[in-house]
C-alpha cells in the first residue's frame, strides 16, 4: 500500500461560458498531483461527476484542493457532506486562496463560516431574481416562456382515440405535458 500523499484539485465554473483556466492555473501551481473540472451549477452536489470522481481518488492522508470553497458548494449542507465524505476516506480540504486547511482547528472554523456566506450569498441572488422578474411582470415586461404547446392540438388528437403516449411521441412532448394540457 502506497504512503505517498497525492493533491487532488478539483475546478468548475458554473455556466458553459465560463473559463476554468485560472483555477487550473493555481491547483497546478499549488501542487496538484490530478485535476477534476467540470461546468456544472454549484447549487446542488448532484451531477457533479467530476466531483464524484475527485472524492473517490482520495486516500488516507490525500488532500483535496479547490482555490475557494464556492467552487466546492454553495450550500452549508453540500458543503458539510462533502467536508464528512473528505474525512471518512482519512484526507483533508484545503483552499489556494482562503486560509482553509480542515486538518486543523482553525481551517474547520473558517471552512465552515465561508460555507455559510455562501449559501447567503445563494439566497440572496435568488431573491434579487424573483424581485427582478416580479417586476417585470408588473411592467408586462416578462411574460414568461412562450407556450410550445397547444392544448386544442392535444385535445383534437385525444378526441381522434390517441393515448397519452400516442400524442407525447407525436408532439414529441412529455406525456405530463400532455396530462396538463387535457385539463386546460
Amino acid at each position: 500500500m502506497s504512503t505517498e500523499v497525492h493533491v487532488v484539485g478539483y475546478a468548475r465554473v458554473s455556466t458553459t461560458d465560463q473559463n476554468l483556466d485560472l483555477q487550473e492555473r493555481a491547483l497546478r501551481t499549488a501542487g496538484c498531483d490530478h485535476i477534476r473540472s467540470e461546468k456544472r451549477s454549484g447549487s446542488s452536489k448532484t451531477d457533479r461527476d467530476e466531483l464524484r470522481v475527485a472524492l473517490d481518488m482520495l486516500r488516507q492522508g490525500d488532500v483535496l484542493m479547490v482555490t475557494r470553497i464556492d467552487r466546492l458548494a454553495r450550500s452549508i449542507g453540500d458543503l458539510q457532506d462533502i467536508v464528512r465524505a473528505v474525512r471518512a476516506k482519512g484526507a483533508s480540504l484545503k483552499a489556494v486562496e482562503q486560509p482553509i486547511d480542515t486538518s486543523t482547528a482553525a481551517g474547520k472554523c473558517f471552512l465552515d463560516m465561508l460555507g455559510v456566506f455562501a449559501e447567503f450569498e445563494t439566497n440572496l441572488r435568488r431573491e434579487r431574481q424573483l424581485e427582478g422578474i416580479a417586476g417585470a411582470k408588473a411592467r408586462g415586461v416578462y411574460k414568461g416562456r412562450k407556450v410550445s404547446i397547444d392544448p386544442a392540438k392535444v385535445k383534437q388528437m385525444k378526441a381522434q382515440g390517441m393515448g397519452p403516449s400516442a400524442i407525447a411521441k407525436a408532439l414529441k412532448i412529455g406525456r405530463a405535458s400532455v396530462y396538463r394540457a387535457l385539463t386546460v
